[in-house]
């Protein structure tokens, strides 16, 4: 057993509509957490940041889970998103790669999975 599972995602191209929408966002963390078995502690913080810096504007996502955290990173710019899902619990990575792509539709995902141990 590890003691965490971490999954990271490097989504390029997604919707420009759904990358840019907080409700679009906030609706994804939503579904996500009870589709991978996970519980959330609280609601979902979806804030829109660095509106001042074209390159490096969008919204960033954070959800704590009762076993971790899942956290996203949307541009604006060109529609990438970076998303990671680290739980102390396993879960299905085809299952979470399956929300991200009906919620952003990237054109591609790099995908990237660690096992957790000290």
């Amino acid at each position: 057993m590890y003691w965490g599972y971490h999954l990271i995602l490097d989504c390029k191209s997604g919707d420009l509509d759904k990358i840019k929408s907080g409700s679009n966002i906030t609706a994804f963390v939503k579904a996500l957490v009870p589709g991978i078995d996970m519980v959330a502690y609280g609601e979902p913080v979806v804030e829109h940041f660095a509106t001042h810096i074209p390159e490096a504007a969008g919204y960033s996502l954070v959800q704590l889970i009762e076993t971790s955290s899942i956290t996203g990173h949307f541009v604006d710019l060109n529609g990438d998103c970076y998303i990671d899902i680290f739980s102390c619990k396993e879960f299905d990575i085809e299952t979470a790669k399956g929300f991200v792509q009906e919620y952003f539709n990237p054109t591609q995902m790099r995908v990237t999975y660690l096992t957790r141990q000290a």
